[in-house]
């Protein structure tokens, strides 16, 4: 269903290749923007602009950059540069987890994680939301996750900087208030994506849970950002969850949640 008139704005997505990245691309394009395309997979990112282009006849630009290393917000930033793209939406969507006990888990992969999830989020955005600011309009769609809302035994690590995530969102929001430029934090329940793969979940009781599907998801996401909102939860029942997290005791919460997440016996 179509959420907004035709546009001539660019929109940048992070981890673009798949999930709800691809489908957040989708609706952009549906919508005519032209896009930017950042993950690591470029052959991926090339066949997905190649077939957004031919069907909404927008213009993609493929930017094949490693957000979960130091340099590449900037490899991201220099390359719109070249182009002269001047980004009106950024979507700051990359992102990956790691399951497991943290005293068991592997330091650099925790590393890379936050540079990820955290520290390419923060640059990405400082990079483009000042001149988001000067041309006094812009918008800016962070992806958390329900994990925000509470302490998450055996993804620690994950749990963590999605809560960085919908706190910083939520602060940036209030400081952008009547500049023109909106900052928008989705965060989706559990999502069919390649993300429980990667987070090497297969065991875990969370896999018994109802997922939602990505396009859905991505809907949500895209309506709430057009509509200027600040925070919106993907689904009832993970707004109800990620509600009831709000009068509960940190400890409890965290005890559900690792009962939800513990491996199957």
């Amino acid at each position: 269903m179509k959420t907004s008139s035709k546009t001539s704005s660019t929109a940048l997505i992070t981890g673009a290749s798949a999930g709800i990245g691809y489908e957040l691309a989708k609706l952009f394009a549906r919508d005519g923007s032209n896009l930017v395309l950042a993950a690591r997979s470029g052959d991926k990112l090339a066949q997905l602009a190649t077939e957004l282009e031919r069907a909404y006849k927008i213009q993609a630009t493929v930017v094949a950059a490693d957000l979960a290393v130091r340099s590449g917000p900037e490899d991201v930033y220099a390359a719109t540069q070249k182009a002269s793209i001047e980004v009106d939406v950024l979507v700051n969507n990359a992102g990956f987890g790691q399951f497991g006990f943290y005293t068991e888990t592997d330091l650099q992969e925790e590393l890379r994680q936050i540079q990820l999830n955290v520290t390419s989020l923060t640059h990405l955005t400082k990079l483009y939301v000042r001149p988001m600011l000067a041309r006094k309009r812009g918008r800016i769609l962070n992806v958390a996750s329900t994990a925000a809302f509470q302490p998450g035994p055996l993804m620690a690590v994950y749990y963590a900087t999605k809560a960085y995530v919908l706190s910083f969102s939520g602060a940036l929001s209030n400081e952008l208030s009547g500049t023109g430029v909106t900052v928008t934090c989705l965060c989706p329940g559990p999502t069919t994506t390649e993300f429980h793969k990667r987070a090497a979940m297969d065991l875990s009781n969370m896999m018994k849970a109802p997922f939602m599907d990505a396009k859905s998801v991505a809907e949500i996401g895209y309506r709430a950002m057009l509509k200027g909102k600040p925070t919106v939860v993907a689904g009832t029942m993970n707004w109800l969850v990620a509600q009831s997290t709000r009068f509960a005791p940190r400890a409890w919460t965290a005890a559900v949640a690792r009962k939800i997440q513990e491996r199957r016996q």
